[in-house]
């Protein structure tokens, strides 16, 4: 495979091949380095040298219904995590502060669960209200699993501007990663949304047991039901979960898959996301020249990098923060509210 010309034909316009994916995925380990520069070259075509920031705030964790294998929040799940009701929405406004002060330009609202009450969802626009109220240009993306009708409308009038619902895995794969609920439920929400204004965020998590053939087929199902932002996690086997030690990960196979995923979706936003720290190891600067995004500090029940650690990534690269061209933050983003466990508890049926 000619990567160079792989790459000019991508940056040119044509959509690359499903074999052509495979084939990438496929690459020696001898050819990750120049692999990354093909890659790299579609992104700052797009993208030049910026990095997006976006900033996660669980609203809602554990205690969730759904059997997801991978997921610390999960029915019955074991894993060592804080649980807690719902945050005060000054607990919410104030991590959205704090990321929004370490160059976040996208604050991600997620809660758990199966989907959202309309209680739930009026609560969720009550904050979005007032982070957009005092940061009007900063994006918000609500996560809240599986909307009703008249729910995407709300969420959009209040301010949202993006919905996030993975699909996680091929379809072909799904039922080996969940029972409660099924692939068709989450592309369904994506579309739901996105038909009523919100962008669609939806990426995959990749070693959960799926084939080459199956990570190129989730990769095209994003890019068929367009995907704007396209979150790309690894697997975070935590103790307590039926997927704990499953994840077989090397650095380069996960800069192969981020690469594959930058083919498949050249102008759009590819996030290096969870498990970035475990997997890449040493060599998480080279997801920056394929990604032109990433979570800043802390996941939903996990520890990521220190946000400082971050923003000196993004520029010892020679990456500058999406919006803050002139500037260069140096804000030690940690979890604001993950870690404390603030929250105000409410009634199990609210």
């Amino acid at each position: 495979m000619d990567l160079n010309e792989l790459a000019d034909d991508v940056i040119a316009g044509r959509p690359v091949t499903p074999e052509e994916a495979l084939a990438v995925l496929r690459l020696p380990d001898a050819e990750t380095l120049a692999l990354v520069a093909a890659a790299g070259r579609v992104r700052r075509h797009h993208f030049g040298t910026t990095m997006k920031v976006n900033y996660l705030i669980n609203l809602k964790s554990g205690l969730c219904p759904e059997d997801c294998f991978y997921c610390s929040q999960r029915l019955g799940s074991q894993a060592d995590i804080l649980k807690y009701r719902w945050l005060r929405n000054e607990d919410a406004v104030a991590a959205a502060k704090a990321g929004i002060a370490g160059g976040a330009k996208r604050v991600c609202l997620v809660a758990s669960g199966r989907g959202p009450s309309n209680r739930d969802v009026d609560k969720v626009a009550e904050i979005i209200g007032e982070i957009k109220a005092e940061h009007p240009d900063v994006e918000i993306c609500a996560c809240l699993g599986q909307l009703r009708e008249g729910q995407p409308e709300r969420l959009a009038a209040a301010g949202a501007d993006a919905y996030n619902h993975n699909l996680n895995t091929a379809e072909s794969h799904y039922d080996n990663i969940c029972t409660t609920h099924s692939y068709q439920d989450r592309t369904e929400t994506v579309q739901h949304a996105r038909e009523h204004g919100l962008s669609a965020c939806s990426g995959l998590i990749a070693g959960m047991g799926e084939s080459d053939e199956q990570l190129v087929e989730v990769a095209f199902a994003l890019r068929e039901i367009g995907a704007d932002s396209v979150p790309v996690n690894f697997l975070m086997p935590f103790d307590g979960t039926p997927l704990a030690g499953h994840a077989d990960l090397s650095p380069q196979r996960c800069l192969r898959i981020l690469a594959m995923m930058r083919f498949v979706h050249p102008d759009s936003e590819v996030r290096v996301a969870a498990g970035r720290e475990q997997h890449l190891r040493s060599l998480q600067p080279l997801s920056l020249e394929i990604c032109n995004s990433l979570f800043l500090g802390d996941y939903l029940t996990s520890e990521g990098q220190a946000g400082a650690k971050d923003l000196a990534m993004i520029s010892d690269c020679g990456f500058t923060v999406l919006g803050q061209e002139e500037t260069s933050p140096e804000v030690d983003v940690r979890p604001v509210i993950r870690n404390r466990g603030v929250g105000t508890p409410e009634p199990a049926n609210a």
